[in-house]
This record gives structure tokens, sequence and C-alpha cells, in this order.
């Protein structure tokens, strides 16, 4: 990657991830050999949920919040993982301990509903499953330069086509995103709810800062992330005036800071948005004291 292009989830290279071993139905298998069906569930319908984590300092950051949202969006799609919740954590903390990972790690925890007898859609053709791969690498992001984001036509939609708050392998909608903005020049895509405004990108939840008040979207339409429900809470908890509200394009381009949330990244700032310059296009002060205030939160 160069300076003339940024990503939200790129990360500094790591020759260590050559190595890796990776978490695969109970057995750990080196990275060039870590295989799924060409039958499963996840690979051939992008059916199955799955949670991104970061390792600081020998601890997930807000595990509990984690597997809340995995274990609920497993039974909303209505799929046993077939592991309770200590036995998941058993897993992540054998695949960490197998790759000595002690901190900056990103784990990408999979779950699908198995193997399929036909390759046809209806759940009960999965008769092998489910299936549950951990993917854990040493990561630290590498972000040259505020982020540019370009609005796209795609939008978050309504909860009763596929609600925004599932964390699904089905992301066809925000590949599409990201592909419509790379085309634009951006790096990421800044996508409206349906009716019409600010939302989310394809990847991250959207935040922007004006005249001291940090304004994010209602969470109707996008994934509620924890990184974006931690900064709520760290603005609240300490004088920061927050809000999730509908707000324009219009009040997006005149904002004085727009900042992103995830887990990877925590807190990436944005600098342009289709071809405005936001408030000073660095990062500004509200973001970076956000970002310290997170960072307090993650080491306590």
């Amino acid at each position: 990657m160069t300076d003339d292009h940024a990503a939200t989830h790129e990360a500094e290279e790591d020759a260590r991830n050559a190595e890796l071993l990776i978490w695969v139905d109970g057995r750990l298998t080196p990275r060039a050999e870590a295989k799924v069906s060409v039958y499963d569930s996840g690979f051939m319908l992008g059916d199955g949920v799955w949670e991104g984590m970061r390792l600081y300092d020998g601890r997930w950051a807000f595990l509990d919040d984690h597997m809340d949202r995995l274990f609920e969006a497993a039974k909303a799609i209505d799929l046993d993982i077939g592991r309770d919740r200590g036995a998941v954590i058993a897993a992540l903390e054998e695949t960490r301990e197998a790759n000595g990972m002690t901190t900056d790690a990103h784990a990408r925890l999979m779950v699908t509903r198995g193997v399929k007898r036909l390759p046809f859609q209806h759940p009960r053709l999965s008769v092998q499953g489910p299936t549950m791969v951990i993917i854990m690498e040493h990561s630290k992001p590498r972000i040259p330069r505020p982020i540019r984001l370009a609005t796209v036509p795609h939008l978050r939609g309504l909860p009763m086509t596929q609600d925004p708050k599932l964390n699904s392998h089905s992301k066809l909608n925000c590949i599409l995103a990201c592909i419509a903005a790379e085309k634009a020049g951006a790096d990421e895509a800044l996508m409206l709810d349906v009716h019409g405004f600010v939302n989310t990108t394809n990847a991250c939840n959207f935040f922007i800062v004006r005249k001291g008040e940090v304004w994010t979207s209602t969470g109707d339409y996008c994934m509620n992330g924890i990184t974006r429900a931690k900064v709520i809470e760290v603005c609240r908890a300490n004088g920061i005036p927050v809000f999730e509200r509908n707000f324009s394009l219009v009040d997006t381009y005149g904002a004085d800071e727009a900042f992103l949330t995830g887990t990877f990244g925590a807190q990436t700032p944005v600098g342009e948005i289709d071809g405005r310059v936001i408030g000073t296009g660095q990062l500004g002060p509200v973001t970076e004291r956000i970002r310290g205030l997170y960072k307090a939160l993650v080491a306590a």
C-alpha cells in the first residue's frame, strides 16, 4: 500500500503471520493447510456469523460483548454453534497460546451452518456441522493518512431484507459499495440509510464532530459496533456531548472532524468526503481526545 491509497483494515507486514496456526473445528492447522469443504454453507451461501476481536496486553478487549453478539446473531439465524460460551473462549485462547500472541493481534472467529449434502440453500441440507474457524494474526494498523470516503448508491437496508445489525458472512452489499468507492477514487464507501440520511461505511461505523458535539447515526440501519458503543460510552462519561441522530450529507460536509470506528482500527480519522476536505483534513482534537479515552477504557 502506498500513501495514495489507505484502507481501514490495512496492517503492518509481519513475517510471523506466514507460520500461523489456524483453528478449524477443534484442530490447529498450519495456515497453508487450513481448509473447509467446498460444500460448506459459509463458502457456498454466506450462511454464517462471525466476530472480530483485538488482543491488547494479553486480554481480548470487550470479550463479553463480542460473545454476547456472536450468540445472539447465531440465535437470530437459527444456527446452533454446537459449543457453549466457555468452549468458544477456550478455543480462542488455545489459538492465541499456540501462536504465542500477547498483544497487537486480531482474531476473526467464524461459525457457519456446516457442510451441505447438496449445493442448495435450504438449511436442512446442512448435514455436518457447524463449522467453526479462528484466524488469528499479528496485526498493527498501518494507515498512512486520514481516510477518503465517497458516497455510493448502495444502502444499508431495512431489517426485513437483511438486517444490517447482523454480523453475517453475507457481505456482498458492502463489497459492492467498497468497489464503487474505489472506482470513485476513494478508500471506502459512505453509505446512506433508506431515508437518505448518513449511516455508516462499508466496513466501519461513522461519526462526525460539529461545534464540539459528536454525532453518529441512529443505529437503526447499521451494525451496532462494539467500538461504536464504547465511543458513545466514553463521551457520555467524560462530558463530551454525543448524539445518535439523523443527519444529512450537508451536515457531514460542514463537519469540523469525522472519524470511523471499528475493532481493528479503533478510531480512524476521515480527511475527505466526496472531494470535500473535512475540517483541516487531519486528525482533529475531539477525535484525538476520544482515542485517548478509548485506550484508557481498553487498559482498564
